[in-house]
């Protein structure tokens, strides 16, 4: 078995912009994404794909609502949307592995993993929603849809427009790492934990419940990395490094740092909430359980990145 790593693709990546948001153009993105991925493992890499969902979540929420208003058709429950984009992204992800495994005569195959993930019902994340879920609104639709769903949370999201937030809790188990684990060992390409996990509850005897929430996929996906004991984290974004002071005329470029200086640059708020913050954070988390190694970079920067010409490298 080869270095074992964890890579997190954001669910915003799969979506170019506002013109490409079909099914067909995520898959597109996924299968770009793919070929660096594919790099990757022709190095000697195993990896696990994770995965984001945080407009595709939108999208379904979006369209029960529309069913219900216009058809009287059930509402899809938060929960269940989560375990939906699961099985729906992980296809196009597994599709375009096995494909770009097929142009490149490599003998492997990719298999999703449906992953839920325990949860603590009285994380404080319950009583203060910030996760960004769906699409972008103007101020006159999120006026809109204030009136028409008076329990929903809108915020300006970094002057983007206006999103929903739900419920974050903190990850604190991956129900099926055992099984990761072991099909990653037999030399599987795994999608797994995709959107964070679908968020579940442990009742007093023992049996498990969904609850509606998003998990960070950044967090679980550091979680999961620890809990089969993967080499390094690998997170994707929009940006091929890390910067300080990120779009100001004093930016500062990270390259390679120390887990104590990325802390104290946290500790000196260099990192927007919601965009950069957690990305971060889940590194130090991995960093702190016995992670060898976390990178930063861009979805096309993979092969690069791994070979250490590219990306922001963090050690322990």
């Amino acid at each position: 078995m080869g270095k074992l790593a964890v890579i997190a693709i954001g669910g915003n990546s799969l979506i170019r912009d506002n013109a490409h948001q079909t099914v067909e153009d995520q898959y597109q993105a996924i299968c770009e994404t793919a070929k660096h991925i594919a790099g990757m493992i022709e190095q000697g890499y195993d990896v696990v794909i994770t995965h984001g969902n945080g407009p595709q979540v939108g999208f379904i929420l979006r369209r029960s609502e529309i069913a219900s208003e216009a058809a009287g058709m059930h509402r899809v429950p938060l929960v269940s949307c989560g375990a939906d984009t699961q099985g729906a992204i992980g296809y196009q992800i597994q599709q375009a592995m096995h494909n770009e495994f097929k142009r490149r005569k490599i003998v492997k195959a990719a298999v999703t993993v449906v992953t839920q993930v325990i949860v603590d019902p009285g994380d404080p994340a319950f009583s203060k929603p910030t996760k960004p879920i769906g699409l972008f609104y103007t101020q006159e639709q999120a006026e809109k849809i204030r009136v028409d769903n008076p329990t929903w949370v809108l915020i300006n999201d970094a002057g983007r427009g206006y999103r929903r937030v739900v419920p974050s809790p903190q990850p604190k188990e991956i129900v099926e790492r055992e099984v990761i684990g072991r099909l990653v060992r037999d030399g599987y390409c795994l999608v797994a934990a995709g959107g964070g996990g679908i968020p579940v509850a442990e009742q007093p005897d023992g049996l498990l419940k969904g609850i509606d929430a998003v998990i960070d996929k950044d967090f679980a996906s550091s979680l999961l990395a620890t809990e089969i004991g993967a080499d390094e984290l690998i997170i994707s974004t929009g940006v091929p490094r890390v910067c300080l002071n990120f779009g100001q005329p004093d930016e500062l470029t990270l390259e390679s740092i120390g887990l104590a200086e990325l802390k104290q640059y946290i500790a000196a708020n260099h990192f927007a909430p919601g965009s950069m913050l957690p990305k971060v954070q889940a590194v130090v988390k991995f960093l702190e359980s016995g992670g060898k190694r976390a990178i930063i970079t861009n979805p096309e920067s993979l092969e690069e990145a791994v070979l250490g010409r590219t990306g922001t490298h963090v050690y322990p």
